[in-house]
Parts: C-alpha cells; sequence; structure tokens
C-alpha cells in the first residue's frame, strides 16, 4: 500500500528522507517547517505550513528530518499520537533475523544493519554507516556518515557517533555523548560528554 507522508523538517536532512520515501514507492506529499520565508516548494515537493498543521493530515504517515536529537524528541512529543514512518533506503542492507528498527527511524543508502540488532525510535542511520550483530542503539541516537560499530556495541540514547568514527566490539557509549569524526572507542564510556581522537578521549 502506497503511504503518504509528510516529513517535518525541510533541510538536507528533509531532503535526504524525501528522496528514501521516493525510492520505497511511497509518496512524500509534502514538507512542515516553522522557518521564515521559504520557498513554495523544496526540491520539487511543496511545503504544507508550519509543524502545528499536522493535524490538518490525519491520514498521512510522519517522519522527522531534523539531525538535533533533542529537536527530533521534542517533535516526537508534540506530535503524540500521529503515525509514524520509518525511511529505509532500498539500498541499505537490514537483517530479517531477530532485527529491529524503532519508529521514526531513518536508514540511510548504503547502511548495514546486522542480526539481532536493537535501533531505537527516531534514529538515524546515516549513508553507509554500520551497525553490527547484537547492538543497541538508544532512542534519538545519530550513527553518522560511513560511521562502523562492532558487535556487540551499546550506544545510548541521544548519542551522537561522528562521520567515519570507529566503536570496537564489546563496548557501551552512554547517553548524550558526541564521538568525534574519525575518533576511535576501546575502552566503554560511562560519563556523557565529547570525545575524540584515536584512542578517544574526553575533552573539555
Amino acid at each position: 500500500m502506497n503511504k503518504e507522508v509528510i516529513i517535518i523538517g525541510a533541510g538536507g536532512h528533509g531532503k535526504v528522507i524525501a528522496d528514501i520515501v521516493r525510492r520505497s514507492g511511497d509518496t512524500p506529499l509534502g514538507f512542515l517547517d516553522d522557518g521564515e520565508a521559504l520557498p513554495p516548494e523544496i526540491a520539487g515537493i511543496p511545503l504544507l505550513g508550519k509543524v502545528s498543521d499536522y493535524a490538518k493530515y490525519p491520514d498521512a504517515f510522519f517522519v522527522i528530518g531534523i539531525g538535533s536529537s533533542s529537536v527530533r524528541e521534542a517533535l516526537a512529543q508534540r506530535l503524540c499520537g500521529v503515525r509514524w514512518y520509518t525511511a529505509i533506503h532500498p539500498s541499505a542492507v537490514v537483517s530479517e533475523l531477530d532485527t529491529q528498527i524503532g519508529v521514526g527511524s531513518v536508514v540511510m543508502a548504503n547502511a548495514v544493519v546486522n542480526p539481532s540488532a536493537g535501533i531505537g525510535e527516531h534514529c538515524i542511520l546515516n549513508t553507509s554507516a554500520v551497525v553490527e550483530h547484537d547492538n543497541r542503539i538508544g532512542d534519538f541516537a545519530h550513527i553518522s556518515v560511513g560511521a562502523k560499530l562492532g558487535g556487540t556495541v551499546s550506544i545510548g540514547r541521544h548519542t551522537w557517533v561522528g562521520i567515519g568514527a570507529t566503536v570496537s566490539n564489546n563496548i557501551s557509549v552512554c547517553d548524550c555523548c558526541v564521538i568525534g569524526a574519525g575518533a576511535v572507542v576501546i575502552r566503554d564510556i560511562k560519563e556523557s560528554g565529547t570525545y575524540v581522537g584515536v584512542p578517544a578521549r574526553k575533552i573539555k
């Protein structure tokens, strides 16, 4: 069944999601965005109005196209009761063996999710990200472009794993962390903060 999908957020991330919706055989009905002076169309898809207009579309599905995890959480709470769309690019490789992806999450082109991985709600698995077997990814987390998570890794809520970063096998990263681009995590991270380098260390 073709689904009509509204993307919350008309920026670059929102456009990528609109493309995934279309490539998945569904219809990007339009964008809702609270920005000022936006054009009537974005990449040929109509701007339908402000986020508060979501109630005008009771039959649509919704997905949040905004990178900030705190904004995604606020919107997920604000739009309580809508039907959330989970966007998975056709080129993504998602195992069917005991794998779960939460509602509202986005899996982008060439990403890999291997068996027994559990992805939370409203997460982003960006282009070519690798989530190995038995991983646990908390709600609102973001695994960036080309980041790689080894087997049996745990990533906390609201944690952002940067572009090209690596988290070694059997590692746990707590909530609300930023793992810098290219960083290599080889030890558990138990304290929220920003971690960079090889091996990754917390910075002030």
